[in-house]
């Protein structure tokens, strides 16, 4: 049996604002549906995903807007990746990388997999990590 993570709900406080940064980013607009002033449901899919998120009003869940830390976001080439979101005026964290001796500075000489990230958030704090996996040869 298949179990495949399709959406994740991102809470924001003014889904205008975060309509606005995720199209920035170059994201996929699946879904805009306003159906009056109690509901409105937003969802976007990252380029090259099969899971997309939702945000909105009238959806349902008590969540903090900014509370979701960390999703992370798969790339082949991080430095591309990064390269691509800086250039629609994203705010992305340098790259580093884990070694031996802890953090360091840059992407993985290596290349290996899993090893390099970057990280970014949306106006509300929710937070995005890209993390590199090299496709295999």
């Amino acid at each position: 049996m298949a179990f495949r993570l399709e959406v994740v709900v991102v809470p924001v406080a003014d889904v205008d604002r975060a309509r606005e940064f995720y199209e920035s980013c170059g994201w996929h607009l699946d879904v805009d549906h306003d159906a009056g002033s109690e509901f409105r449901v937003v969802q976007f899919t990252p380029p090259g995903s099969a899971c997309s998120i939702t945000f909105g009003l009238g959806l349902g869940h008590d969540m903090t807007h900014g509370s979701i830390k960390g999703l992370h976001l798969v790339v082949a080439d991080i430095t591309a990746a990064r390269a691509d979101l800086v250039d629609r005026g994203i705010e992305v964290s340098p790259i580093r990388h884990m070694s031996p001796d802890g953090w360091q500075d840059g992407v993985d000489p290596a290349h290996g997999r899993y090893n390099s990230f970057a990280d970014f958030a949306d106006p509300d704090g929710n937070t995005w990590v890209l993390q590199e996996v090299p496709e295999m040869s």
